[in-house]
């Protein structure tokens, strides 16, 4: 469908949340938007984990981050820990760093930019450690004088330089000219530092408070068009490192999701939030049962007024979704518990890092019918996956 591959396209370029700072603010601004002031949903909370305070990326594409250590902060919460504001950027900083070898590696035949996915958060804290956001508090970095947008341009043009410099005698050179820009740019990042009194390096402070093994998480994703409950790359473009999950049925991801939440653990999910059916301001997400492709500009004034009749999702919607992209990596979030509204419709209630700028001061709710057709990923203690999942993928 032509039409809706040139839509889709208009809208990819400005919208992911690895692009530019730019790109941030008007993917914000159009979930913000088609919104009914006076909704007329009802909330009640059926399960409500603990979490950490409400976070704000600002203009960055650094959801990734977000979502993933405030994940990590709710584990430390369920493993009887007090939490720790985890610096975001420290390991935004070293996927960086990851994505500049693999861009240096693959001749520039890469992507570069903010994003990345949920799982580099476990990743970087499996080689590189974790930090207090009070030891790097490069809060700055998409909310002030460091403008995200401008730091990757320049990040890109260091190592374009290198790649086209014929000079036999360079070296290596890039990893210094990265790292000495980043340090200008991010802040050097400190070898020790001193938490409650005492001293850690980033390796002691993940190992002795953060207290988490990063082995213990699993990925999932859907993909009709792949065999179910074995592993695959996740085909989408933050995932830079080709990272695999554990493919599995549409409906088993929200059973997952269900069965986690009940044993008290929360999810880090990643979703297409692109479309007129996802609102921030009113903090709503659902699937209407309309021809999704074509929501009218009178339908969209309605749609979040109150509960609404839902379109039955199938796996060949949800495949068609993401061969036609309509259905992308745009966002992380993460799911900390499960609502009903006033008619008893079951709903996963989400906390986001925009601030507390909407209906529900940073947290939305969102249907299991869209999780189903938009969920480009979820990543969870494997503790927290159902028996029967278990024995078929053997964790």
């Amino acid at each position: 469908n032509n039409k809706i591959m040139i839509r889709k396209s208009l809208i990819f370029v400005g919208i992911l949340c690895s692009l530019s700072m730019t790109a941030q603010d008007e993917l914000i601004k159009k979930v913000i938007g088609n919104a009914s002031v006076n909704s007329k949903f009802e909330f009640k909370e059926v399960i409500n984990l603990e979490t950490t305070s409400v976070k704000t990326q600002g203009s960055a594409g650094t959801c990734w981050s977000y979502s993933g250590n405030s994940f990590l902060e709710s584990e430390m919460i369920k493993n009887g820990k007090t939490p720790v504001d985890l610096a975001e950027i420290f390991a935004a900083r070293h996927v960086y760093l990851g994505k500049a070898r693999n861009y240096i590696l693959f001749n520039g035949n890469l992507g570069l930019g903010d994003g990345a996915e949920t799982h580099d958060v476990m990743n970087m804290m499996r080689k590189y450690g974790a930090m207090p956001q009070q030891a790097y508090t490069m809060e700055d970095y998409g909310k002030g004088v460091i403008k995200s947008d401008e730091f990757q341009a320049k990040f890109k043009e260091i190592l374009e330089a290198y790649i086209k410099n014929e000079d036999p005698k360079k070296g290596a050179s890039w990893v210094t000219d990265i790292n000495n820009y980043m340090d200008e740019k991010l802040g050097k990042l400190p070898e020790t530092f001193t938490y409650a009194g005492k001293t850690y390096t980033p390796q002691t402070f993940a190992k002795e408070v953060v207290g988490i093994n990063p082995d213990d998480y699993v990925e999932f994703s859907s993909y009709k068009d792949n065999p179910y409950y074995q592993k695959m790359v996740l085909p989408v473009p933050d995932n830079w490192s080709f990272d695999q999950v554990y493919n599995v049925p549409m409906k088993e991801l929200t059973d997952i999701i269900d069965y986690a939440l009940t044993k008290g653990y929360t999810v880090a999910w990643s979703s297409d939030v692109s479309e007129p059916y996802f609102s921030w301001r009113n903090g709503v997400a659902e699937v209407p049962d309309l021809d999704l492709y074509n929501i009218t500009p009178e339908q969209k004034k309605t749609l979040f007024d109150g509960p609404i009749k839902e379109k039955e999702v199938t796996e060949d919607l949800r495949l068609e979704g993401l061969y036609t992209l309509t259905t992308t990596d745009d966002h992380a979030m993460h799911i900390v518990g499960l609502a009903k509204d006033q008619n008893g419709k079951e709903y996963y209630k989400v906390k986001n890092s925009w601030g507390e700028t909407n209906d529900y001061k940073g947290y939305l709710y969102v249907t299991k019918a869209f999780v189903q057709l938009k969920s480009t990923g979820i990543l969870l203690n494997k503790a927290g996956i159902p028996k029967t999942t278990k024995s078929k993928i053997r964790v």
